[in-house]
Order: structure tokens, then C-alpha cells, then sequence
């Protein structure tokens, strides 16, 4: 990268570009074949200094076979780029998502091309310009022989008119399936079953081809981490300009990590793929909620039909257990702890399924797939056809997950210390003297270790000890009080702020009385792509007068 140019809407961000209270940064992220790369951060500018270099590797089996250089032409990938800006706070805007087809440097002097991309915005903005990057390509080592612009024109013609072609057998697939669809029974109209959505760029997309099996390699070892993971980016709707309903944006993979947030859609789409990665049997389902809202969430199916439901906003998990219309009113029914209320269709990587059934209500709603009386099905080799020969060829591949670069030991003990100076000046401003207790707070540790593992796994373990060891440092005639609460978020002010709001943690922190002394610990959970938990609880211990 050799710089960015006519970032208009930040030549404000000049002027404090030296200051200490900076208005952001700019960050490129890039993603080719199973490689991801990021650059550093630069100051938000008219010009910003986006100056970087990156090693992309090509298949081995291809480079090595040079000497011909249309099979490095046969190479349709292009290379994903994302402009991101971060805030001081820690948030991430999305500014642009584009594709450069790389294969231009094949005909290029020297195999070195150089060219300069315009980044469009995303969403209601994506035909507006959000600046210039100028970029240099270079072929390491140099083919033995430079193809000719005509051949290479020629190869990206005939990949357009072959995509844009199946792109239309398949519209008038889907057309026909639908009218057969609404046939069946004429409600149907009315449910949601969404067929094409769009993506960050207002490309309308067959559903399916937002799924690839994305696996966490050794960054998550279970589809319950993995849910965990999902739950704790954070919710964000996409953004809408004037009234109306709510903008419906389906972001790639790619930018729903590096944001780290989305919408229920985002966070159904990356669940889907990291439970298909695991080898489960896994779909996104488009639906409502119990207050009537577009919903969307997981499920799976085991080998034995039983179904388990996955919310992906929250990683808990529910079985269902399908009602019978047919069963006798006095029959006891299984209490339904899910707020899912109606679904419409279900779509994997490979598959999609519309409900057919007389009633969309989930509680009434069978699993069995494979009866056509109660699922319509599109043809999975339609499916494939579309989902393999897509405009863009790199969303055949999901982005691989990039390991935690922060130290879990180091930062919760400097949030720690951190929190406690806080606490101590919230006190001091109440005319109140603070005394910590390091032992106490040691011990509030395996509490919130615990915590986790159950967010993580459903199940509730190492309680016992944590009461027996509560009543051992507890001395006599002296009450303990705790209060645990987690954050997406590392800033400790606003969480002391939010923790205040709660009466239970606002009576600890202003507790006056006899031999009071205060605990507090703070542990922070990393996953993949910096994405963590912060878990903290505030104790106290104090002589009871009565």
C-alpha cells in the first residue's frame, strides 16, 4: 500500500491529528485464500499515511508451474479489502468493503502493477467514495512469460457473462420454486421466507452463500465456546438514513470479525458457520421473537431428529420439544423457556428449506426435513451451482480466526488496580475511608471463573467451594455481600458507572458501619480476534451491629 489520497470527510481530523484527544484511526484489513493480514493503525486524515506491504501466498502446486502463466490466471480469487476506523473508546466503524482482482499483474511489465482503488462506502452510502488507496501488485518471482492485456480481458469477460448467466438460471429457479411455494396454501405468502439478502455492499445474495464452514482451528475447541464467542460480540443494527423500518444488512464474515458486532443476522451467520466447521448439522432460522420482531437464530439437528435451538445474541441453548395440536387439552405440555415464536424457513451452506406446515408457530413446528408435506426444499445441486460460481469467487472460503493478542493475566490486573483507585475516589467523595482485604478478594476469584464455564457450558460448577471458602475468610458476626456483573468492554469508568445503577452494588460500594472492608476482583476471558469477557465482583464485609 503506498497511501491513501481524498478522504474528504476527514480533513477535519488534521488538525488534531497531533493532539492527544485523536479522532481515530484508520486500519486495513486484508483477506486472501485462508490468509488474513492487518495493518497498522494511522491517524484519520484527508491524506492518511496508509503505507503497508504484504506477502500473499498462491497455491504452491500452481507457482510451481510457472513457466505457464494462464494457471496462475486460473486463479479467480480476488483480494478482500476492508478500510476500518477506530475509535479512541475501542469501537469500529466499517467504511468500505471491496474486491481487486489481482490477476491484472499478470500482464503487467515486470509483473508489478500499480493502480489505485477506489474505496466506496457501505450500506445506504455504497455508491459514495470514502477516499483513495494506491496500491503496487507484484508477482514474487516473475513469470517466465507476460500474458497479454486481450488474454486477460478476455478471461475476465468470459468469467462475468458464465456467473452472471448462472446468476439468472438461478433468479428463475427461485422465482418458480416460490409460486409452486405460495401454491401449497396461500399464507404462505406471508412468511418469511427470505430467499436473497443483502450484503455490506447492496449486493443481493442468494442466502446460502453468506455459510462456509468456518473452523476456530485451536481457538475454540467446543460448539459451546464457540457460541460463547458469538454471544460476546457486540449487538449493533444497521444503520438506516430517515424513517422507516430497520435497514436489513447481512455483513461477510470477514467484516462481522473485524467490526466485532452486528446484528441477530450477523451473529446467526458466523454461529452457523463455526457449528458447521464443528460437523454439526447446523442452519440459520428466519422467524419472529415473542414480541413479534424478524428474528433470526440457529438450530441443530442430531442423527436422532432431536432438535437443540441456539441463541445466538445470548450462547444459550434450548431443546425443543415440538407440541402435538393433536393431543388432548389435559395433556402436560413442556414448559418453553425460548422467546422464538414463529419460523419461516431454514438454510445451511448446502441447504434451504421453507415451512410448509399448517402453522409457523416453533412450538408447533416438526423437524423432520425430510417429508415434503412439511418442508419445501430447493435443489441441492441448484444450491451448489449458485453458491460455487458467485461473483465474487472469495466468499467460497470463510476467513480464517486470528488468536487473542491480549495477556489475560496482565490486563485484569491492571483493570484491577485500576477499578479499585475508582471505588477508592467514589468513597472519599461520600466522606468515607476504604480498606481493601486482598485476601477476600483472591478468594471472590474461582466465583467468577465459574461464572464463565457456565455461560460457556450451561452447567453450574465449583459453588461449593467458593461458599465454604466465603465462610472461612468471613469472620464472626460479620455479613458478606457480593455482587458480580459482566462487561463487553475493558473501560472501568463506565463500568463502575453502569454497576452503580444497581442497588445491591451501590449499597456495597457506600457500605459505612463497623470494620468494613471491601474486596474486588477483576478477571478478564479472552477468545479468538480479541474478543473477551470482563467479569468483576464487588464484596464486602462489615460487623453486624444487631
Amino acid at each position: 500500500m503506498l497511501g491513501g489520497r481524498a478522504f474528504l470527510e476527514h480533513i477535519l481530523d488534521e488538525d488534531r491529528s497531533t493532539e492527544n484527544n485523536y479522532n481515530g484511526t484508520f486500519t486495513i484489513h486484508i483477506h486472501f485464500r485462508q490468509q488474513r493480514f492487518q495493518s497498522r493503525p494511522v491517524l484519520c486524515a484527508c491524506e492518511p499515511d496508509l503505507r503497508d506491504a504484504f506477502l500473499l501466498l498462491l497455491p504452491q502446486h500452481i507457482v510451481s508451474a510457472r513457466s505457464d502463466p494462464t494457471s496462475l490466471l486460473s486463479i479467480a480469487e480476488p483480494i478482500h479489502i476492508l478500510l476500518m476506523r477506530n475509535e479512541p473508546n475501542g469501537d469500529k466503524t466499517l467504511l468500505s468493503s471491496i474486491y481487486l482482482d489481482w490477476r491484472k499483474v499478470l500482464c503487467s511489465p515486470h509483473n508489478r502493477w500499480m493502480t489505485t482503488i477506489e474505496l466506496n462506502g457501505t450500506g445506504p452510502e455504497a455508491k459514495l467514495s470514502v477516499g483513495l488507496l494506491d496500491v503496487k501488485i507484484e508477482l514474487i518471482p516473475r513469470a517466465e512469460d507476460q500474458l497479454s492485456k486481450d488474454v486477460i480481458e478476455a478471461q475476465l469477460k468470459l468469467e462475468h457473462n458464465r456467473l452472471t448467466e448462472k446468476e439468472r438460471l438461478f433468479l428463475v429457479y427461485a422465482k418458480r420454486w416460490w409460486q409452486e411455494y405460495i401454491q401449497i396454501r396461500p399464507l404462505h405468502s406471508k412468511r418469511l421466507v427470505k430467499i436473497f439478502a443483502q450484503d455490506e455492499n447492496t449486493v443481493n445474495r442468494f442466502v446460502c452463500s453468506y455459510l462456509k464452514p468456518l473452523k476456530s482451528q485451536r481457538f475454540l475447541d467446543t460448539p459451546r465456546q464457540a457460541a460463547r464467542f458469538v454471544s460476546l460480540l457486540a449487538y449493533e443494527e444497521a444503520p438506516i438514513v430517515g424513517g422507516g423500518s430497520r435497514s436489513e444488512v447481512w455483513n461477510n464474515t470477514l467484516a462481522i470479525l473485524c467490526k466485532k458486532k452486528g446484528d441477530c443476522e450477523d451473529h446467526s451467520l458466523l454461529l452457523c458457520s463455526l457449528l458447521i466447521g464443528f460437523g454439526l448439522d447446523a442452519y440459520v432460522c428466519i422467524g419472529t421473537n415473542s414480541k413479534s420482531l424478524f428474528y433470526t437464530w440457529v438450530a441443530t439437528i442430531g442423527i436422532d431428529r432431536s432438535v437443540i435451538f441456539w441463541d445466538s445474541l445470548t450462547g444459550q441453548r434450548f431443546k425443543h420439544n415440538p407440541i402435538n395440536p393433536d393431543d388432548p387439552p389435559n395433556k402436560k405440555q413442556i414448559k418453553v423457556d425460548h422467546s422464538f415464536k414463529t419460523i419461516g424457513s431454514i438454510f445451511n451452506d448446502k441447504s434451504f428449506y421453507a415451512n410448509c406446515q399448517a402453522s409457523d408457530n416453533v412450538d408447533c413446528c416438526s423437524f423432520e426435513l425430510d417429508k415434503e408435506t412439511k418442508w419445501k426444499s430447493m435443489n441441492e445441486e441448484v444450491i451448489k451451482s449458485t453458491c460455487e460460481n458467485i461473483s465474487v469467487p472469495s466468499w467460497a472460503t470463510a476467513p480464517p480466526l486470528c488468536p487473542s493478542k491480549i495477556d489475560p493475566v496482565i490486563v485484569s490486573a491492571e483493570l484491577e488496580r485500576e477499578l479499585q483507585s475508582l471505588i477508592t475516589d467514589y468513597r472519599k467523595d461520600l466522606d468515607l475511608s476504604t480498606v481493601w482485604d486482598d485476601n477476600l478478594s483472591y478468594i471472590l476469584a474461582p466465583a467468577l471463573a465459574a461464572y464463565e464455564l457456565e455461560r460457556c457450558t450451561g452447567i453450574s460448577v465449583g459453588n461449593e467451594e467458593f461458599q465454604h471458602a466465603i465462610r472461612r475468610a468471613v469472620p464472626e458476626r460479620h455479613t458478606f455481600k457480593g455482587f458480580p456483573i459482566q462487561f463487553l468492554h475493558r473501560d472501568m469508568r463506565r463500568a463502575l458507572a453502569s454497576s452503580l445503577k444497581s442497588p445491591v452494588c451501590e449499597e456495597i460500594l457506600s457500605c459505612r458501619g463497623d470494620c468494613v472492608r471491601l474486596a474486588l476482583r477483576v478477571k478478564i476471558f479472552t477468545y479468538a480476534e480479541d474478543i473477551s469477557a470482563v467479569w468483576i465482583m464487588f464484596a464486602v464485609t462489615y460487623r453486624s451491629i444487631l
